[in-house]
């Protein structure tokens, strides 16, 4: 299983990046998949997950503090999870990483069982 993640950099507030996780060495489309961060001195924060149904797509769930600027998406076909994160605020300045969930918990709270090395995002002007 290997996830590589892509597109981090540095943006002024307000900006825009999008964020890609390559996945590797299963069967993407069979597992839910989600975005974590992690700020320096600070722990791991949820950001963002997208659960399989049964159309192809997917459900997406958001923590509060990224709901209406961020979007979660996936293109099973190309084995990619995305991040579109909009109106870039400098607390989102953090290595952004993808993850496979292996055990849904409840809303924000996943069990994983692989991670990507994450993308830089900075966010500053």
């Amino acid at each position: 299983v290997q996830l590589v993640e892509s597109g981090g950099g540095m943006v002024q507030p307000g900006g825009s990046l999008r964020l890609s996780c390559a996945a590797s060495g299963f069967t993407f489309s069979s597992y839910d998949m989600s975005w974590v961060r992690q700020a320096p001195g600070k722990g791991p924060e949820w950001v963002s997950a997208i659960k399989i149904v049964s159309t192809g797509g997917g459900r997406t769930y958001y923590a509060d503090f990224v709901k209406g600027r961020f979007t979660i998406s996936r293109d099973n076909a190309k084995s990619t999870l995305y991040l579109q994160m909009d109106s870039l605020k400098p607390e989102d300045t953090a290595l952004y990483s993808c993850a496979r969930i292996k055990v849904w918990k409840g809303w924000g709270e996943y069990e994983y069982d692989y991670w990507g090395q994450g993308t830089q995002v900075t966010v500053s002007s």
